[in-house]
């Protein structure tokens, strides 16, 4: 357990200051950042991005790639006091644009990446000010000046019910969700953990995840926490996994279940290949019990878990411990369990008339892990439910229960999928797709991928267009994760006895089926 009361997420950084002061906090290639250095940096940081808004700056944007500018100005906002929202340099502009208006940022972190990305038009109408803290710092924007007089003397003080991050996740109309997270529900969802496993200073933490993905926090601030190093784990490290993770003393490996299909195609999921890691967890999509065995067979020292939540519920709510004689007892087709809501949490099975379920429906939970709402009130909508006198969060999710509090994932009820750990509400892609040139309509749906999971496969009507045309104006709208890997034109759209657009036969065609295209 923590060994202060104090809520500030940044507790865990300061907790991991007192046990290994001079250990790694991050590794990115060859370069380390020691926890004193770290600290000593992001206090000057956290100074400067405050003389920049006398007023206290409200939202600390970091627009940066995975490195030292990425995880100091995540510290350093963090700091500040203020909300950090951490942004993706690598997303379409306007979309990164959009995500700093709706947050408010006041101030900025940028590293060459993120300068590029305001270049390209992510700068909101209203400039604000830009801190580039390492590397080149010649950009036309309003510059915030590092100043060693200026440095912090300590974090600066949060109550429990401020908001530490805020993240986005796809939005229905087009337009991104922000979820803002508290203090209090990330002391909550730590506190937990560290009843729960055993880290420590020598842990090295893969860290996989883009910093804009919750479960990024899980890396970084278990990391951090313990005194152990979070080690940014790069693509081309997956085509010999089983060397680099024992180059680099990987103890703990945290990703997507897709790297396990990844690896194993890659040849590096042999018998007795990860020995190193203790521990092994996948989130982000359903895990099949064939990969979950076959991890395990690579990693026979880890503990393995399949770790369930949406952002949010604070990065995750249920966790399954495998076993080999147990789990694939539990499982429902093929599927790992999802496990047990973490302990303060309550939560109800929601049956298709609204009514409560005993054993299978939609997935709602309550509890000091919840997000008090989205940015925008106008996004709780058919999210949130009013059940005796309290609010919980509709997962969208339908479970199975299972002996000992387990639940079991069975599948989505709503048009949001998990695309290899990103969130994508279909609607979204169709919205953005009616706004190519030629096309009338859209449906999306989806297919089973190649090595597990599911791929987005778009129907359109209208003109026919070559589908790298569709492609190469979608990557103008759309993250790289939300683009569709197929494009078929129909002439109409099949309806069903209801005359409804019928989904239900498009995917069969994705997945092979026939239906008449032009």
């Amino acid at each position: 357990m923590n060994e202060t009361p104090d809520p500030a997420l940044y507790q865990r950084f300061l907790r991991g200051l007192a046990r290994s002061p001079q250990r790694a906090a991050i590794r990115i290639g060859q370069t380390s950042v020691t926890y004193t250095e770290a600290h000593e940096r992001a206090l000057a940081w956290a100074g400067a991005l405050l003389a920049a808004r006398p007023e206290a700056p409200r939202v600390v944007g970091v627009l940066a790639a995975k490195g030292v500018t990425a995880y100091l100005g995540i510290l350093a906002g963090l700091y500040t006091g203020a909300t950090v929202v951490p942004l993706h340099p690598d997303f379409p502009a306007a979309r990164t644009r959009r995500m700093l208006e709706l947050s408010g940022v006041d101030v900025l972190v940028a590293d060459e990446q993120g300068l590029a990305s305001l270049a390209a038009g992510s700068m909101p109408e209203q400039a604000v000010p830009v801190l580039v803290p390492l590397g080149a710092t010649a950009h036309p924007y309003p510059r915030i000046e590092l100043d060693p007089a200026l440095a912090l003397a300590a974090p600066r003080p949060v109550e429990s019910e401020s908001t530490a991050y805020m993240l986005f996740t796809s939005g229905s109309t087009g337009r991104p969700k922000g979820v803002p997270i508290s203090h209090g529900s990330t002391k909550h969802y730590f506190d937990l953990l560290d009843e729960r496993y055993d880290f420590g200073p020598e842990d090295v933490f893969s860290q996989t995840f883009d910093l804009n993905f919750d479960c990024a926090m899980f890396d970084l601030f278990c990391a951090w926490g313990a005194g152990g190093t979070a080690h940014a784990v790069p693509v081309q490290a997956y085509r010999g996994l089983p060397a680099y993770v024992a180059e680099h003393g990987i103890t703990v490996w945290f990703s997507t279940p897709s790297a396990i299909a990844l690896i194993r195609q890659l040849g590096g999921l042999g018998e007795g290949a990860l020995p190193g890691l203790r521990w092994s967890f996948f989130a982000g999509e359903a895990l099949r019990c064939q990969d979950a065995a076959d991890w395990q067979a690579a990693a026979p020292g880890s503990t393995l878990e399949n770790i369930y939540g949406p952002t949010e519920l604070t990065v995750t709510i249920t966790a399954h411990r495998w076993d080999p004689d147990s789990s694939p007892e539990l499982a429902v087709n093929g599927i790992v369990p999802i496990g047990a809501v973490h302990a303060g949490h309550q939560h109800l099975l929601l049956a298709e008339d609204g009514s409560t379920a005993e054993y299978e429906g939609e997935l709602c939970i309550t509890g000091p892990q919840m997000t008090r709402g989205y940015l925008d009130p106008a996004d709780d909508a058919g999210r949130f439910l009013e059940h005796d006198g309290r609010l919980w969060y509709r997962t969208g999710d339908r479970v199975r229960r299972l002996p000992a509090e387990e639940l079991a994932y069975l599948g989505r009820l709503d048009a949001q999928v998990q695309i290899q750990g990103w969130r994508v509400e279909l609607p979204e892609v169709e919205h953005a797709l009616r706004g190519c040139a030629g096309v009338r309509d859209a449906v999306t749906v989806t297919r089973p991928a190649e090595g597990g999971g599911v791929e987005l496969v778009v129907f359109y009507t209208g003109e026919v267009t070559a589908p790298a045309a569709l492609a190469r104006q979608l990557r103008q709208i759309l993250p790289a994760g939300m683009l569709p890997r197929d494009y078929r034109h129909l002439v109409e759209f099949p309806l069903n006895s209801n005359r409804k657009i019928d989904r239900g036969r498009l995917a069969a065609e994705a997945a092979g089926a026939l239906v008449g295209a032009a």
